[in-house]
């Protein structure tokens, strides 16, 4: 008896396996119907604009409707939430930024979904360069003004950020040049630009995706970029280090990655990753988004996962010295 349980046991182990490499939604057959992307912002920011430009040329090579569906609030929770519970068949992916997948873990008590276990890392899909912005009307002129108005009134400043990671570049230069600036959350790049727009903030940490147009237009002035990396539209502003005179400061960007539910068959997850990978390197797409500030950066489902886990690991430091908790 012990012996046919054990072998029924193996078989139905061998059975599941094979099932999942072979099922209905593997590779071949995938996709056959609707994916939706789920964007954990508003429209219009860095990870929206990404979502678009791989979901146009999805629906465009596979034939099948390719919808991003904006979820913004929680600091990503709700998007995150939503995929995490999904059916793992493809049909349901997240863009993700590195707060979802990294950062909140350290930020809440608890979180409704676990970013390892509850998730298949698919590619990393772009860097987003970020700046230090004012308004060109009112604001200071140099981050060396900056500092001396900050100084010279503390407390009175406020900034914008409308993600952890944006919170965390003002945090982390605020605290190397001495200043103390309250600061303001948002829900998104977008809702965080406006604020600066209607003069409910002083200063904003954002995406280049969404503030370069302003910048362009006259409207917005960028003090400084947060990577030594730069699109041609800004390569002539400083990075913060040069301009506060404060090593440290060079790399601050924040990085987006698309991924699935845990237990979506790996021929889909495999297909996905050669897709996006496809879309973000094609030369046209990669010189309009690198125009725009968001740099395509691929990784095999592999490397995601580890870089993941690297990411955490340096995080989870930086995090436990800030304080920032969000429960």
């Amino acid at each position: 008896m012990r012996v046919f349980t054990a072998a029924l046991l193996s078989l139905s182990v061998s059975v599941a396996a094979h099932a999942q490499t072979v099922s209905p939604e593997s590779a071949k057959d995938y996709p056959n119907r609707a994916i939706h992307i789920v964007v954990p912002f508003p429209a219009g920011g860095p990870a929206d604009v990404t979502a678009r430009i791989v979901a146009q040329r999805m629906n465009e090579d596979w034939g099948q409707p390719v919808i991003v569906d904006n979820r913004p609030g929680g600091n990503t929770v709700i998007g995150a939430q939503a995929v995490a519970k999904a059916a793992p068949d493809g049909y349901t992916l997240l863009m993700a930024i590195d707060s979802t997948l990294v950062m909140n873990q350290f930020l809440y008590k608890s979180l409704p979904y676990d970013p390892i276990n509850d998730f298949a890392p698919i590619t990393t899909t772009t860097k987003t360069i970020s700046v230090l912005a004012v308004s060109a009307q009112t604001g200071p002129q140099s981050v060396r003004d900056l500092i001396a108005k900050a100084k010279a009134a503390p407390g009175k400043l406020n900034y914008g950020a409308g993600t952890i990671t944006a919170q965390l570049m003002g945090w982390r230069f605020h605290k190397a040049a001495g200043l103390d600036i309250v600061y303001v959350p948002f829900k998104g790049t977008p809702e965080t630009t406006n604020g600066l727009l209607t003069g409910s903030v002083d200063l904003i940490y954002a995406s280049q995706v969404t503030v370069g147009p302003l910048i362009d237009g006259g409207r917005v002035r960028a003090l400084a970029r947060l990577d030594r990396v730069a699109p041609a539209s800004i390569a002539d502003v400083p990075t913060l280090a040069d301009a506060a005179g404060l090593p440290g400061l060079e790399d601050m960007s924040v990085w987006l990655g698309l991924v699935a539910p845990k237990g979506t068959p790996k021929p889909v997850i495999d297909k996905l990753q050669r897709k996006v990978a496809e879309i973000l390197t094609d030369p046209a797409i990669r010189e309009k988004s690198e125009r725009a500030g968001a740099f395509p950066v691929i990784k095999s489902p592999a490397e995601f996962g580890g870089f993941i886990r690297e990411e955490a690991d340096r995080w989870s430091r930086v995090l436990k010295e800030t304080g920032i908790k969000y429960d």
